[in-house]
C-alpha cells in the first residue's frame, strides 16, 4: 500500500521540475476549509508534529503539497526535505515553520497576498502514515489589512484548480460550533463533486460546542449524506498550543473524549486523528490503484507527443557539425519549396479545416470573386440615351445618316470593354497576395530554428513572385487591349444587324399586343389603341417613318423595307434624311419649294424660340425623333451582345494566364531559385545561426522527455 503512494510521491517529485504534474491530475488529499476552521491543527496532528505557520488572519498563503513517508525503522530520526533545497534536510521542525514562512514572502510578498506556486515538503518519519496532501489558503470573505481587494476570489479560484482534478480526493474541514449548512468547504466540494463521492468530511471543535448539543446526526451521515463519511476530531486548544501540550498527550486526550462522550461513545472507534489518518491512507491507496493503469497511458501519449515535438527541432549532433551545414541547408530549401508547392496543389499533409487556403484560394478568386465582378458589370453601364444619340448623330458629321453608323457602334463599345480592364487586374493582385501569404505561413518548427535562413527563404520566394507580377498584369492588360483594338462584328455569337433588328420588332409587337389587350379590358375603342406621339406605333405608321412618307406599306414588305433603310437599300426617295415625311408625302401635290427659304424660315423660328424661353437647355435641342430612339435602341442591343462575348473571353483568358504566367512559373521554379540564391558555402554559418528562444525550447522540450520517460518507467515498475 505504501509503495503505491511513495510511488505517487516520486512521481510529483519527477514532474514538479517541468510543473506538468497538474496536467497528470494524480491522486493526492486536498484538504479545503475556512480560516479557523481548524484546518492546520488537523495536518499537525495527523504528522504529530508542530511544524505549519500561525497566526492571525490569513497564514497560508501558498499551496503546500506535503508528502508523509513512514519509515520501517521506529527509532530512525525524523526530517523534512525542500523540494526547492537540494539535499537539505531539516531536523528541528521550527525550522521547517521558519523556511515555509521564508519560501512564502519570497514569491507571495510581506502583505497577504497569496501565489499559486506550490511549496513541496517531504516528512520523513516513523509516527506517520504514507500520505500525500495539499493543504490550501483558508476560506475567507473579507479583505483584511493590507491584503488584495478580491482575496476572495484569488482563494476560491485556486481551491478550484485544485479541487477540479477528478483524481483528488477533498478533504474538507468544517467546525462543529457552526451549522454545516453553512460550511463553506462543503459548498465548494459539492460544486465539483455534487454526488459527494470524492469528498470525505471532518467535524472540528465538537468539544466546543454547546451544552447539551452534538454533532451526531453529522458524522452518521444523516444531515448531510457523503459517500466517504464523516470523520470527527478534537484538536489542541489555543491555550494547548501555547503550553506546548505534547501530541501523545493531545492523541490521548481526544481518544478519552470520544469514549467517554455519551453521544459519541457508539462511534469512538470511527472518530479521532489515528482514524482519519488510516481511512485517508486507505482511500488514497485505492484512488491511486484504480487510476494507475489510466495514469500509465497519459504518460505513454506524452512520451509519443513530447518525441514527435523534439524531432521537429532537428537533432542537435548533425546540426552542430559544420560538415553537415550543406545538407541541412540543401534539405531546409527543398522542404520549404515541397511545402510552396503543395500548398499550391492542395496535397499538404497540414490543410487548415477553417478557411480556404493555397490552390483552393486561388480557385475560389478566379470563380467566385472574379466572375462575380465581371458579372456586376452592366454592358452599358454608363451609356445613357443622350450619350448614344449624341455618338450617332457625331459619327456622319455634317452629312444626314442613310443607316446606323458602325463608327458609333465603334466608339461606344471600346469603353464598355476597356471596364473589364480593373477586375482582371485585381485578379491578379488578389492571386500574387495569395501566394505571397503560402509562402508567408510556415510553421515548420526545423525551420523556426534558424531564423535568418526562415528570413531568406520568404524573401527568396517573395522576389520571385514581385518579378512575375509585372509580366502577368501587363500581359492580362493586353487581352483587354486585344479586344479593344478590332471589333469582330463577324464573330457567330455576336447578334448583328439583323438579328437585332429582328429583336426590336419582336418587342415592338408584344407591346403593342399587351398594350391592346388593356385597352380591351378598360372598354376602350380599338382606335384608341394607336397614339400618334408613341414611339412605337403599329406597323403602317413605323414603316412610314422608315420610307420617310405619310403612306403606309404592306405588311408582307414591312420587315424587308425596315431593315433596308438601316443598310441602305433603300431608294433616293425612301430616304427620310431628304427632308421632313410631311413634306415628301405631299411633294406630288404641292409647288417646288425652296431649300434656301426653308432653311431661312427654320432658323429664324429657332432664333425667336431662344429669346422667347430665355435659356434652351442641349436636351431640348437635342430631341429624339421616333427614328433616333429606334437607332439607340439597336445599338444598346448590339453592344450588349458584343460585350456579353468579350466579357466571355476574358473570364476565360485570365485565369488561364495568371496560371501560366504567374502561379506554375513560381511553383515550377522555386526550389532552382532558392538552390541558385542560396546555396553558397560562404553563406552557410550565417543562415543557421539558431534562434535563443527556439534552443530553449528544444532544450525544455527535451528535459520534459526525459522527465515523462522516468516517470514512465515509474509507473511501469509499480504494474
Amino acid at each position: 500500500m505504501d509503495d503505491l503512494i511513495q510511488l505517487t510521491n516520486k512521481l510529483q517529485t519527477v514532474l514538479s521540475s517541468i510543473s506538468s504534474y497538474e496536467s497528470l491530475d494524480l491522486p493526492q488529499i486536498v484538504v479545503v476549509g475556512s480560516q479557523s476552521s481548524g484546518k492546520s491543527s488537523v495536518l499537525e496532528t495527523i504528522v504529530k508534529r508542530d511544524f505549519l505557520p500561525r497566526g492571525s488572519g490569513i497564514v497560508t498563503r501558498r499551496p503546500l503539497i506535503l508528502q508523509l513517508v513512514t519509515q520501517r525503522d521506529a527509532k530512525a530520526a525524523e526530517y523534512g526535505e525542500f523540494l526547492h533545497i537540494k539535499d537539505k534536510k531539516f531536523f528541528e521542525f521550527a525550522e521547517i515553520r521558519e523556511e515555509i514562512e521564508r519560501e512564502t514572502a519570497r514569491l507571495a510578498g510581506a502583505n497577504k497576498a497569496i501565489s499559486r506556486t506550490p511549496i513541496q515538503l517531504r516528512i520523513h518519519s516513523p509516527r506517520v502514515l504514507t500520505l500525500t496532501l495539499v493543504d490550501l489558503p483558508g476560506l475567507t470573505k473579507i479583505p483584511i489589512g493590507d491584503q488584495p481587494q478580491d482575496i476572495e476570489k484569488q482563494i476560491r479560484s485556486l481551491i478550484m484548480d485544485y479541487i477540479s482534478n477528478p483524481n483528488s480526493i477533498i478533504l474538507a474541514v468544517s467546525p462543529a460550533n457552526a451549522d454545516v449548512a453553512n460550511s463553506d468547504s462543503l459548498k465548494l466540494a459539492r460544486q465539483v463533486d455534487p454526488e459527494g463521492k470524492r469528498t470525505i468530511g471532518v467535524l472540528t471543535k465538537l468539544d466546543l460546542m454547546d451544552a447539551g448539543t452534538n454533532a451526531l446526526d453529522v458524522l452518521m451521515g444523516r444531515a448531510y449524506p457523503l459517500k466517504l463519511g464523516f470523520v470527527g476530531v478534537v484538536n489542541r486548544s489555543q491555550q494547548d498550543i501555547l503550553t506546548s501540550k505534547p501530541m501523545e498527550d493531545a492523541l490521548q486526550a481526544e481518544e478519552d473524549f470520544f469514549r467517554q462522550h455519551s453521544a459519541y461513545r457508539s462511534i469512538s472507534k470511527r472518530c479521532g486523528t489515528k482514524y482519519l489518518s488510516k481511512q485517508l491512507n486507505n482511500i488514497l491507496y485505492i484512488r491511486i490503484k484504480e487510476k494507475l493503469p489510466e495514469l500509465r497511458s497519459k504518460l505513454s501519449t506524452l512520451v509519443n507527443q513530447t518525441h514527435q515535438e523534439l524531432n521537429q527541432y532537428g537533432d542537435i549532433p548533425f546540426t552542430s557539425a559544420e560538415i553537415h551545414h550543406g545538407t541541412l541547408v540543401l534539405k531546409m530549401l527543398t522542404k520549404f519549396a515541397n511545402d510552396f508547392v503543395a500548398a499550391i496543389d492542395g496535397t499538404s499533409s497540414e490543410m487548415s479545416t477553417k478557411e480556404l487556403c493555397g490552390g483552393a484560394r486561388i480557385y475560389y478568386i478566379f470563380n467566385n470573386v472574379f466572375g462575380s465582378a465581371l458579372a456586376a458589370i452592366e454592358p452599358c453601364s454608363n451609356l445613357s440615351n443622350n450619350d448614344i444619340r449624341t455618338a450617332i448623330r457625331n459619327s456622319t458629321g455634317p452629312r444626314p445618316s442613310l443607316f446606323v453608323p458602325e463608327l458609333a457602334f465603334d466608339l461606344l463599345v471600346r469603353p464598355q470593354i476597356k471596364m473589364l480592364e480593373t477586375p482582371s487586374l485585381r485578379c491578379v493582385e488578389l492571386v500574387y497576395e495569395e501566394l505571397m501569404k503560402i509562402c508567408h505561413i510556415s510553421d515548420s518548427k526545423e525551420l523556426l530554428r534558424y531564423p535568418r535562413l526562415h528570413t531568406k527563404l520568404v524573401e527568396v520566394v517573395s522576389e520571385l513572385l514581385r518579378e512575375r507580377l509585372r509580366p502577368t498584369s501587363e500581359y492580362v492588360e493586353s487581352l483587354v487591349a486585344i479586344e479593344c483594338s478590332y471589333i469582330n462584328t463577324n464573330h457567330p455569337d455576336f447578334l448583328g444587324a439583323s438579328g437585332a433588328m429582328a429583336s426590336l420588332e419582336l418587342e415592338s409587337k408584344k407591346k403593342k399586343k399587351v398594350d391592346r389587350r388593356r385597352h380591351i379590358r378598360t372598354g376602350s375603342p380599338a382606335s384608341s389603341v394607336v397614339s400618334t406621339g408613341s414611339r412605337f406605333d403599329d406597323e403602317p405608321t413605323a414603316h412610314a417613318l422608315v420610307n420617310g412618307n405619310g403612306s403606309g406599306l404592306h405588311p408582307s414588305d414591312s420587315k424587308e423595307s425596315f431593315l433596308a433603310y438601316f443598310f441602305g437599300a433603300a431608294s433616293k426617295n425612301e430616304r427620310a434624311a431628304l427632308g421632313p415625311s410631311d413634306t415628301l408625302g405631299q411633294s406630288s401635290f404641292s409647288s417646288p419649294v425652296s431649300v434656301t427659304g426653308m432653311m431661312e424660315s427654320e432658323l429664324e423660328r429657332k432664333f425667336n424660340e431662344k429669346i422667347s424661353l430665355g435659356e434652351t437647355t442641349e436636351e431640348h435641342l437635342l430631341q429624339a425623333t421616333d427614328r433616333e430612339e429606334i437607332e439607340i435602341q439597336l445599338i444598346r442591343s448590339l453592344i450588349t451582345s458584343y460585350f456579353n462575348i468579350v466579357r466571355k473571353n476574358i473570364q476565360d483568358l485570365v485565369p488561364k494566364a495568371i496560371m501560366h504566367l504567374l502561379v506554375n512559373f513560381s511553383r515550377e521554379s522555386v526550389q532552382n531559385r532558392l538552390v541558385a540564391t542560396l546555396y553558397r558555402e560562404d553563406i552557410f554559418s550565417d543562415l543557421l545561426q539558431e534562434d535563443e528562444n527556439v534552443a530553449a525550447d528544444r532544450e525544455k522540450c527535451k528535459t520534459m522527455l526525459d522527465v515523462y520517460k522516468q516517470a514512465l518507467e515509474i509507473v511501469n515498475s509499480a504494474l
